[in-house]
């Protein structure tokens, strides 16, 4: 190791900087180590070295000054005499290497998440914070926490012995009031400089997401979604003249506007009478289109699902509008395109909203969400609970009901046993029922019980996958034996795709899942390929039912007669995504709007029709953020039945 110049050593500050040095090192090793990730996709050309390591250093500086500001404070206001106390020597050392652990359990949980993610830290590693219990309770059983953890001894406590004499001999080194006066400056005045000098989007210089995700670091990245979960559409991203965007909807909507000033607002009609079908909708944790074998797997891991595919209106082309749970849950009882930031299910005031469930308890339904876990999780229990459901979690489970667990809620088979108690009794009352049933079996850590299936459990995503298609089966076997079974449509699909991996700023493959409408005798079999919006199920379910309402939804009933456009809404948590006439249309902060072909090397379309596209996708968004944020998307009034 290279002597350190004696003047350096006589620094009262040395220690800070020894950190800081740290950090940066913890920091490159975290990129090369993400790099050479097997998801990664990032090339190794010159351009991407000096974007990945030049941008890469200038955000680890700006995290250093961050975190080594309260050590250069304290340092300022050490005493001299305290500082040579043999105690204090003792306790700083413990505290210096427990950073230094921290950096290194910091670099260990990074590349957790890109495993899970494909991305930095970011407003999900926020939301988990919060949620401690499920979080690390599936890190613990997901991967052998012990062991890693005491493996990060070993760096932390190498690196520590590195540097601690030299650290611990300038702790001892006397400051001066002009010294102490600099340092109590700097601590003040650099994180503030660089907060209002640094900004993440900075490091996104590459079309190749992934590399600009390389380029930040994991704790700027963490604070700063902390402080922008939820952003204000009109203040980050493209508008237009907020009547010309409202119009644009209502145009693609179809909505006729009563007398008066109603918004959105539009009335929805069928012919015949209402059908007073019950509805079980069941949104399978992560299941996306690459495992059913009807779409083209070869794995044989969805058998009962491939023969439901001949058996149910199965529609092949549809796309969710999220990664996570809650964006599904969003879409699927809210029919609303995505608002940047936080899903709607966990944000302040989402009560009262315009839900299908709300418009079916208003026909006298029972309405509940049939959830595996503990509905307080993302605020699912809060969400729904005020939105027109009853919430009926795993806490209506006794122990004997219950086969198997794990961190996240019990097998999928003993949540339905749930859903048919929760449907008999509701039969018994004679009253039509609406289910929504959120599965979790399919999720790290990927447990379910012995001996269902030829997978041993806990041994990976396809065993998860084929024992949610086993209880599905099991499920619906079961269910046909129900004498409300016959005047029961299921609507099975998806809350998102498996992951969300990829190297463009929304990988549009990632977001396509199954759906299937099973009713026999009540919904004839068929395949709808065409191109549709997870916000659709809910209308289009309506649409089944004959249902007569007052609408605000922005999905469309895909099975209609007449034209429907077909379009699809995506999102990350930042970027908004918008597919038409084979176009995928971005919408991101600093009001940036690219448009580029769906599939990789496509035609492109007449630049006015693109631009056409590029307004709906703004129109949409910039709607459907304004109704939420105002207040406007909620029940109207009931309107009467029909003499």
């Amino acid at each position: 190791m290279r002597p350190i110049p004696a003047g350096l050593l006589q620094n009262r500050y040395f220690p800070a900087a020894a950190f800081a040095a740290l950090l940066i090192l913890v920091g490159l090793l975290t990129r090369v180590g993400l790099w050479l990730h097997p998801g990664t996709a990032v090339p190794v050309t010159p351009t991407a070295l000096a974007h990945v390591f030049g941008m890469g250093m200038l955000f680890d500086l700006a995290a250093a000054a961050f975190f080594c500001a309260p050590l250069v404070l304290y340092l300022s206001l050490l005493p001299d005499r305290v500082a040579r106390w043999r105690i204090h020597r003792i306790v700083f050392s413990g505290l210096f290497a427990a950073g230094i652990y921290v950096l290194c359990l910091v670099a260990l949980s990074e590349w957790v998440f890109w495993d899970e993610f494909g991305t930095r830290f970011n407003f999900i590693a926020v939301d988990y914070l919060v949620y401690t219990r499920e979080v690390l309770g599936n890190i613990w059983q997901s991967y052998p926490v012990g062991k890693l953890l005491a493996a990060l001894l070993v760096p932390a406590l190498g690196l520590t012995w590195l540097v601690r004499r030299p650290v611990l001999d300038a702790l001892s080194a006397p400051a001066s009031w002009r010294q102490r006066a600099g340092g109590i400056a700097a601590a003040l005045l650099a994180p503030l400089a660089v907060y209002s000098a640094v900004s993440e989007s900075q490091k996104d210089l590459s079309e190749n997401v992934q590399q600009n995700e390389l380029a930040g670091n994991g704790s700027w990245e963490f604070f700063s979604a902390a402080y922008s979960s939820e952003l204000d559409y009109e203040r980050f991203y493209a508008v237009l003249p907020a009547e010309q965007a409202s119009h644009a909807v209502e145009r693609l909507l179809d909505a006729r506007e009563a007398p008066g000033d109603r918004g959105l607002l539009h009335e929805v009609s069928a012919a015949g009478a209402e059908r007073r079908f019950n509805v079980v909708l069941i949104s399978v944790e992560s299941l996306g289109s690459e495992f059913i074998g009807a779409l083209g797997n070869r794995q044989g891991l969805t058998p009962n699902l491939d023969a439901l595919s001949k058996e149910s209106l199965f529609f092949t082309n549809l796309y969710a509008t999220g990664n996570r749970t809650v964006r599904g849950l969003e879409a699927l009882s809210l029919s609303i395109p995505p608002t940047p930031g936080e899903s709607i299910v966990k944000r302040p005031h989402n009560e009262g909203l315009f839900s299908v469930g709300g418009v079916l308890a208003d026909k006298g339904y029972d309405v509940a969400f049939v959830y595996g876990g503990y509905s307080y999780f993302d605020n699912m229990g809060y969400f729904f609970d005020h939105n027109g459901y009853r919430v009926v979690d795993r806490t209506a489970l006794a122990k004997p009901e219950i086969h198997h667990e794990n961190i996240w809620g019990v097998a999928d088979e003993d949540l339905y046993g749930l859903t048919l108690r929760e449907a008999d009794r509701a039969a018994r009352g004679n009253r039509p029922f609406f289910l929504h049933v959120m599965t979790t079996s399919n999720h790290r850590p990927y447990t379910y019980p012995d001996g269902r299936i030829d997978i041993p459990s806990g041994s990976g995503r396809e065993g998860a996958v084929k024992y949610t298609d086993y209880a599905i089966g099991a499920f619906l076997r079961e269910a046909r034996d129900r004498p409300w079974f016959r005047d029961t449509i299921f609507v099975i699909t998806a809350d998102h795709g498996a992951s969300a991996r990829g190297t463009e700023d929304i990988p549009v493959e990632r977001y396509r899942i199954p759906l299937w409408i099973h009713a026999p005798g009540l919904v004839a079999p068929g395949r709808v390929d065409r191109l549709m919006s997870q916000i659709d199920i809910a209308p289009t379910l309506l649409g089944l039912l004959h249902a007569r309402y007052d609408s605000k939804f922005f999905g469309a009933d895909v099975l209609a007669p007449g034209p429907v456009p077909e379009r699809a809404f995506l999102a990350t948590y930042q970027t908004l995504g918008y597919i038409r006439d084979g176009m995928v249309v971005t919408l991101a902060p600093r009001r940036a709007v690219h448009i580029r072909p769906l599939e990789p090397g496509g035609p492109r379309l007449p630049p006015e029709r693109e631009r056409e596209i590029e307004e709906e996708a703004i129109a949409f968004y910039q709607t459907a953020s304004r109704e939420f944020r105002s207040g406007a998307y909620r029940l109207p009034p009931r309107r009467p039945d029909p003499v």
